[in-house]
């Protein structure tokens, strides 16, 4: 088992730039594919990218492809979502994921997932 906590959310405007980290407990980090969700109001839990164990695959949500980078430091069993070009609709609560089971880095659901962690709010204002 795993627990994750995350950190670096916070009020920017919009164009601006975050860094959210999410560091991981246990020793297996590295057998973890890791992942970000977001969550607005009234929204369901939507996949916004992923990365494999190697940091060699990263996988992206479009609405965030070409803003969004996520990387990985497994000597600090840390995942990290780096977010710039920030936009209103970019506003959620950002959820680390962490996942054993697959070897794929696809996992756009939910249900592919099996560790969260509590979240990170993200406020961009326009």
């Amino acid at each position: 088992q795993v627990q994750l906590v995350e950190s670096g959310g916070g009020l920017v405007q919009a164009g601006g730039s975050l860094r959210l980290s999410c560091v991981a407990s246990g020793r297996t980090f590295i057998s973890y594919v890791m992942g970000w969700f977001r969550q607005a109001p009234g929204k369901e839990r939507a996949f916004v990218a992923s990365i494999s164990r190697s940091a060699g695959t990263t996988y992206y949500a479009d609405s965030v492809k070409g803003r969004f980078t996520i990387s990985r430091d497994n000597a600090k069993n840390t995942v990290y979502l780096q977010m710039n070009s920030l936009k209103p609709e970019d506003t959620a609560v950002y959820y680390c994921a962490a996942d054993h089971r697959h070897t794929t880095v696809v996992l756009t659901t939910t249900l592919h997932w099996a560790y969260w962690g509590q979240g990170t709010q993200v406020t961009v204002s326009s």
